[in-house]
C-alpha cells in the first residue's frame, strides 16, 4: 500500500451518499404552498415562510416524495405511524444505497464489516432502521450495531465519534474494526405537518424552507483492519462534543400525532458560531498524541480545510467572519447547501466527501456540526497522501511486484474515475 498506516491510528477509508429522485427549487416550493393553502395570503405564518424561502440561497432540494403534485386535498398530514412505515421502506433503501457506495469506495465487502453505527432523527420505530439496512446489505449476523437518536443535524459526527471510540476500543483489545457509519433523514415526511402548523400559527417555521432528504455513509477502520488493497482517505486525530451553555430551548424536534415539528430560534446561528472556537480549543487541550500527530494543535483556523455543517446561510457567513476564513475554506459547505439544502445528520458527511474531491487541499481538516440541545460535534483529521498519487498511472506499471500493486491501482483508478466523471444533472419532476 502506498500510504504507510500507523499502528494504533484510525482511518476513514470510504465515503458515499445518496439523494432521492425528486427535486424542487424555491419557486416550486412556493407554488406548493399556494396550491395547498389557497388562503395563504391571510396566514401570517405562511407569509413569513414564503419570505424566508426566497432568502435561503438554496437553489434546489431533494425529496423521496413528489411534493410538487400536492394540492389542497393533501393539506391534512397523515398519522405518524404511516410516516414511519414510509421511512422504513424509502429511508432504508436510501441508506443501503449510500452504504454500498461507501463500502465500494473503501474496497470492502459486506462480510468485512464488524460494526454499524447508524443515526436518524426522522424515525423512532423498533427495531431500528439500521437492522433493516444490515439485512438489505447482507451483513453478517454477528455485526455489532448501535443506533443514535436525538442528535439532529449533529448526528453525522455523533455517529463518527461513536465509531471512532469503538474502533479505538477494538484496537486496545487487539481486534480488527471496520465500522460502517450511516446517517439517513427523510425530513420531507413531516413537511405537511410543518406547513399545517405554519398555517395555524403566526410564528415563523424555519424548517420547511431549509430541509431536504439524504443518506450518507462512511467506513472507519483501525490500523489492524487495513489491508494492502485499501487506501485511507483521512486519519482521525481528535474528536469530541460540547453542550452550548444557555441554549437548551434554541433547537428541538418534537413529536406530534401527525409528524414532527422543528423549533429553530433566531439565536441558533450566533450560538452555533460561538461554539466553534471553544470546542476546537477543548480538543487541543485534550489531545495526547505523538509529536508528529500533534502538529495540528498550533494551526490557526485558516490553516485547516473546513467541512462545516451548512445549517443555514447565516451560520456559514458567521463562521467565515468569526474564524477569518476565505470563501475557499467553506466552498464545499456552500456548494452542498446551495445545491441540496440542509439534510440534517447526513449533510456534514456529504460535505466531507465533497471536500475530499477538491484536491489537493490543506493537510488538516476540521469537520463540525450542530444539533438540538444545543450541542456541537467536531472531528479533526488529516488527509492521507502518498507519493504514488502524484505519479501518472503508466509509471506505476514499471514498478516491481505488479501483482501486489494491482489491488491498489484498481482502487486508485476507481476513485479517479469518480472524481473526474461529470455529475448527473439534477432531475426535475415532470
Amino acid at each position: 500500500m502506498a500510504y504507510a498506516t500507523q499502528r494504533g491510528s484510525l482511518y476513514i477509508t470510504g465515503l458515499g451518499h445518496e439523494y432521492p429522485r425528486y427535486t424542487y427549487g424555491q419557486e416550486e416550493f412556493e407554488n406548493v404552498i399556494t396550491k395547498m393553502y389557497p388562503q395563504y395570503r391571510t396566514s401570517p405564518g405562511l407569509q413569513k415562510l414564503i419570505q424566508l424561502n426566497r432568502k435561503t440561497q438554496i437553489q434546489s432540494r431533494q425529496s423521496v416524495l413528489d411534493i410538487t403534485s400536492w394540492t389542497a386535498d393533501d393539506a391534512v398530514p397523515p398519522p405518524i405511524d404511516e410516516l414511519s412505515r414510509m421511512y422504513r421502506r424509502l429511508g432504508v433503501d436510501l441508506a443501503a444505497a449510500a452504504s454500498t457506495k461507501a463500502m465500494q469506495d473503501a474496497n470492502v465487502v459486506p462480510a468485512d464489516i464488524t460494526h454499524v453505527v447508524a443515526v436518524t432523527c426522522t424515525d423512532q420505530g423498533n427495531p431500528g432502521f439500521e437492522l433493516l439496512v444490515c439485512k438489505q446489505l447482507k451483513l453478517q449476523p454477528t455485526v455489532q450495531r448501535v443506533l443514535l437518536h436525538g442528535v439532529g443535524c449533529a448526528g453525522g459526527l455523533s455517529a463518527l465519534r461513536t465509531a471512532a471510540d469503538i474502533a479505538a476500543a477494538e484496537t486496545y483489545k487487539g481486534r480488527v474494526a471496520r465500522v460502517l457509519v450511516v446517517a439517513c433523514e427523510l425530513c420531507s415526511l413531516f413537511l405537511k405537518a410543518e406547513l399545517h402548523a405554519a398555517n395555524q400559527e403566526e410564528t415563523l417555521h424555519v424548517a420547511p424552507a431549509l430541509f431536504s432528504d439524504a443518506a450518507a455513509a462512511i467506513v472507519v477502520c483501525n490500523s489492524l483492519a487495513m489491508e494492502k488493497h485499501q487506501e485511507p482517505l483521512f486519519q482521525l486525530l481528535e474528536w469530541g462534543s460540547l453542550t452550548v451553555p444557555g441554549s437548551l430551548d434554541h433547537m428541538s424536534y418534537c413529536i406530534q400525532p401527525d409528524g414532527m415539528i422543528a423549533t429553530i430560534t433566531k439565536d441558533v446561528p450566533i450560538k452555533a458560531v460561538g461554539a466553534i472556537q471553544p470546542i476546537l480549543d477543548h480538543l487541543r487541550a485534550a489531545a495526547n498524541r505523538s509529536p508528529k500527530e500533534n502538529e495540528w494543535m498550533q494551526l490557526k483556523p485558516s490553516e485547516f480545510d473546513w467541512a462545516l455543517h451548512p445549517g443555514g446561510a447565516a451560520i456559514l457567513q458567521g463562521a467565515q467572519q468569526a474564524l477569518q476564513l476565505s470563501n475557499s475554506h467553506l466552498h464545499a459547505s456552500r456548494n452542498i447547501y446551495h445545491s441540496y439544502g440542509n439534510s440534517s445528520s447526513p449533510t456534514v458527511l456529504i460535505v466531507l466527501e465533497e471536500l475530499q474531491k477538491m484536491a489537493p487541499g490543506r493537510d488538516h481538516v476540521v469537520a463540525a456540526s450542530f444539533g438540538p440541545g444545543m450541542m456541537i460535534e467536531m472531528c479533526v483529521m488529516k488527509r492521507c497522501r502518498d507519493d504514488m498519487s502524484a505519479q501518472p498511472l503508466q509509471k506505476k506499471k514499471k514498478l516491481g511486484k505488479t501483482r501486489q500493486l494491482w489491488p491498489h491501482l484498481q482502487c486508485r483508478l476507481a476513485r479517479m474515475i469518480r472524481r473526474i466523471s461529470v455529475p448527473e444533472p439534477v432531475r426535475k419532476v415532470e
